[in-house]
């Protein structure tokens, strides 16, 4: 016959086991998520960069475009609101740089930006070639973090390996790198082999399940921030096709500056054709 204290073990060992399998399903579900935030957190800081590299001239010729059609009603009316319009759209082409206009393309959420290191490091930078990478990229990513994700070890040591390597899966994620993507997944083999250590007493069980509460939850304040940013709620309007949006703010702005050339010419009464180019008389016919 047992005794009470053998029965309450007995009874104790599938409630752990149980509490166990909850926690490694909690370890899951929470690393499918971080996959799912830090694709979109990629995606965000993508087309800021593409944005501002494909986009930025564009802007650019708008604000000159209207500093000289400012200049162009100016000249002709004399008007003093005219003439300090014109003035005012005139210094909006040289603004006063603030601080995050200065760091603004220096820091990213996970430090400096690819640009910041290629000046301080004078090797080359590789813009991100689309917003949202490849297939095959997105495959590879996943597969790595779930295998080396820092929340599938207790001990602070490795924990600490797996951040450090996590780090550079998400950087050459970002580029859309699927070749070094690759070597880092042989490098992942090539280390040490560590199975995840999951927590066995009750006690520190509970405690894991709180702390994987609590990730969630900052995981969730992240993505409502990356939302309610500028591209976040942008991109959250072309969620199948990132990329595509991209294009088709490109067309709006090429159309604004057709537009805006136009009545610049129209203006300067037909001196100039779209584009500031002296319009080519048309052949002379011969009799």
């Amino acid at each position: 016959m047992s005794n009470p204290q053998t029965q309450a073990s007995q009874q104790e060992e599938p409630a752990t086991d149980r509490l166990a399998r909850a926690v490694r399903a909690a370890e899951t579900a929470l690393i499918e998520y971080e996959i799912a935030v830090e694709s979109f957190r990629v995606e965000v800081e993508n087309f800021s960069r593409l944005h501002h590299q494909r986009l930025g001239p564009v802007y650019r010729r708008l604000d000159e475009l209207d500093a000289l059609i400012a200049e162009e009603v100016a000249a002709r009316t004399g008007d003093p609101k005219d003439l300090e319009a014109a003035r005012e759209a005139r210094a909006a082409l040289l603004p006063m740089p603030g601080l995050e206009d200065l760091l603004g393309d220096w820091v990213q959420s996970d430090g400096l930006s690819p640009e910041a290191l290629a000046m301080l490091t004078d090797q080359p930078v590789r813009a991100p070639e689309r917003v949202r990478p490849s297939e095959e990229a997105r495959r590879r990513y996943r597969e790595l973090v779930r295998r080396a994700h820092p929340d599938l070890t207790t001990d602070p040591a490795e924990r600490e390996r797996r951040e450090a390597f996590v780090v550079r899966v998400n950087q050459a994620y970002a580029r859309g790198d699927v070749a070094a993507l690759a070597a880092l997944a042989e490098e992942w083999e090539a280390g040490p082999a560590r199975e995840p250590d999951f927590l066995s007493e009750a006690e520190e069980l509970y405690a894991r399940l709180e702390w994987l509460a609590e990730r969630r939850d900052w995981l969730t304040r992240q993505v409502a921030e990356l939302e309610e940013s500028a591209v976040g709620s942008m991109l959250k309007l072309a969620a199948d096709d990132p990329d595509g949006l991209l294009d088709e703010i490109a067309d709006q702005l090429q159309a604004q500056v057709v537009a805006k050339e136009a009545r610049l010419a129209e203006l300067r009464g037909g001196d100039t054709e779209p584009g500031g180019h002296t319009p080519t008389p048309p052949p002379t016919e011969r009799a």
